[in-house]
């Protein structure tokens, strides 16, 4: 379950209209603004499923469950809750009222323990998080006990930066570049989180009677009295904040795009539109609108219920309140232009306003989809490289894995019987898009291998962050057997199967080996990680060229990257494949 609590104590906001209200509190009073935004707040939620420690859910954020919106009791809006834009989506928003506290009603407390999170969100903010890395962050803290998790989103942890560190005498000590959006513990502070967690068996702890303190400082005091620990974490994500303009503006652009095209331009009422006027891109309109002749309004834009815009009149991305009057020929861009704060028989006239340009977030996206950096490189979906290479690959792998089951249990018995450990060996390696996976290969090495590399790094024979040195001690005298002939990497097939990698491409690193090179980095997880390659077939091993020819070969794979090529690739590697079987006896 999770509660949006929309806090009374923003700011004021002052408009070249002159009005001091909060736009949050405008845009809530206003529709159909107001379906506007309580739709995309409630995709902004943090998912949640049952009997995890972080969930998540796969069919997207913030459906299929039960979402209460607190607002102030001064604010006295109803309409938006009574009739809201989609009345048949999940989930449908429940409003309560709350003069100090926010009652938390004995109804919500079976539904919210159902979950081992109760989330609160912040509703004067948007944020969107990278699931996986939010899942992450809250699943280290939870192995801690941590009871109470505040989360604040902080753009700077964002992937394709750099984060300088510093010594404690301020000087510049190096630079982290960051590839992927990374989270970070945080000091704990006295204002609301842009969302909260709270483990449901403390939650009764942490509230004053039955109802969740207003002030956050009183919520630090209730849990450090009742022995609940309380942790604070930044993660890297986009954030908006509504009661600005700027934010408020980019986030109903960025819910409006996901709106599929409705069967009418308008919510009810009749609605006066003239012939010669015209509507371009998404437009939300509201109750009995009026656009005159030759006025143009050009989405993503909402108008509200009772506005006049008058004969040549332009609006470009914009909200324009209820019982707005729009001059002749006025020019209205990136604005939001607020109504009247009481209903009145009068239109508050929209005044001569400049067109100050406001940035659009890319950043932000409500959609379900992972964002993907513009920096990878990507083909059209129905391509050789953006769907068939899959199916090759998959056919592929169910065909030599079937051709080697026969000697695959003597490979085990082999392993098992001269040196004690496990069979496989797994590597966390970076895949599609940098997402991490275990690499399978049967295991070459004797055990604890991997510590003592670092101690072996300056008899290294090759340049770069790889390893290789004749006659490697920690290789047991099987496992010599197995990589001299490739048999060791037939468990890769598996990750084959699952999606992981592929029969070709450039060969799975770690994040410490990929970090070394931006350009290189992004050019190779543009596609999966091969079990062969470019580089495999022309490595010619030269003293302190093997990184640069690393580097070349998979950047020329990808940007050549067709049938023909993986075809040629895996003859090469047969024919090499056996005359390296051969030369063992």
């Amino acid at each position: 379950m999770n509660l949006i609590i929309i806090h009374k104590d923003g700011p004021p906001v002052t408009d070249a209209d002159g009005s001091g209200d909060n736009l949050l509190r405008f845009a809530l009073a206003s529709e159909p603004i107001a379906g506007v935004i309580l739709d995309g707040l409630s995709k902004c939620l943090p998912p949640l499923s049952r009997g995890q420690a972080y969930p998540c859910n796969s069919s997207g954020w913030g459906r299929n469950r039960k979402v209460v919106c607190a607002i102030p009791e001064e604010w006295n809006i109803e309409s938006a809750f009574k009739k809201q834009m989609y009345p048949s989506r999940k989930p449908k928003l429940k409003k309560i009222s709350y003069a100090e506290n926010v009652p938390i009603l004995p109804q919500f407390l079976p539904k919210a323990k159902r979950s081992s999170w109760f989330v609160v969100s912040n509703g004067r903010f948007a944020t969107r998080i990278d699931r996986w890395l939010l899942q992450s962050a809250i699943g280290g803290l939870a192995k801690i006990q941590a009871d109470v998790v505040a989360v604040n989103v902080a753009p700077v942890l964002l992937g394709k930066r750099e984060k300088m560190r510093l010594t404690a005498q301020g000087k510049v000590a190096g630079f982290r570049r960051l590839y992927c959006d990374s989270a970070e513990l945080a000091p704990v502070s006295t204002d609301w989180p842009h969302h909260l967690f709270v483990r449901t068996n403390v939650l009764e702890k942490v509230l004053v009677g039955c109802a969740l303190p207003q002030s956050f400082a009183t919520l630090l005091e209730r849990a450090s009295s009742n022995a609940v620990r309380l942790r604070a974490i930044k993660v890297g994500g986009a954030v908006l904040d509504l009661e600005t303009q700027d934010g408020l503006l980019n986030f109903c652009r960025a819910s409006i795009s996901k709106i599929r095209p409705l069967p009418a331009t308008s919510r009810d009422g009749a609605n006066n539109i003239s012939r010669d006027s015209r509507l371009v891109g998404k437009v939300l309109l509201g109750k009995n609108v009026y656009i005159g002749p030759k006025a143009i309004v050009v989405g993503p834009a909402i108008i509200g219920d009772n506005v006049k815009i008058e004969q040549g009149a332009v609006i470009s991305s914009s909200i324009i309140g209820p019982e707005v009057l729009v001059p002749q020929n006025q020019f209205v861009q990136n604005r939001i232009v607020k109504g009247p704060r009481t209903k009145k028989k009068q239109l508050t006239r929209c005044t001569n306003v400049s067109s100050k340009q406001i940035c659009r977030s890319r950043l932000f996206d409500l959609g379900r989809k992972q964002r993907i950096e513009d920096s990878y490189r990507s083909w059209p979906r129905f391509s050789y490289a953006g769907s068939f290479k899959r199916i090759f690959d998959y056919f592929a792998a169910v065909i030599v894995l079937v051709l080697f089951a026969p000697i695959m249990p003597f490979i085990v018995l082999a392993v098992k019987l001269t040196s004690p450990g496990p069979i496989f060996f797994k590597d966390k390696r970076q895949g599609l898009y940098g997402k991490t996976f275990n690499c399978l290969k049967f295991r070459t090495m004797h055990l604890g291998a991997d510590k003592i590399q670092d101690k072996l790094r300056f008899i290294s024979q090759v340049d770069g962050p790889q390893f290789k040195m004749a006659d490697d001690p920690r290789i047991s005298a099987v496992g010599r057997f197995l990589r001299e002939t490739y048999l060791d990497e037939i468990p890769q097939f598996i990750n084959v199967l699952l999606g992981q990698m592929s029969v070709v491409g450039p060969r799975p690193s770690p994040e410490p080996e990929n970090m070394l090179c931006p350009f290189w980095r992004d050019a190779r997880l543009s596609v999966r990680p091969g079990i062969t390659g470019l580089w495999q077939i022309y490595r010619t091993r030269q003293l302190m060229k093997d990184f640069q020819e690393w580097i070349y070969y998979d950047t020329k794979y990808v940007r050549n990257l067709s049938l023909s090529m993986d075809l040629w690739i895996c003859w090469q590697t047969a024919k090499k494949l056996v005359d390296n079987f051969i030369s063992q006896f």
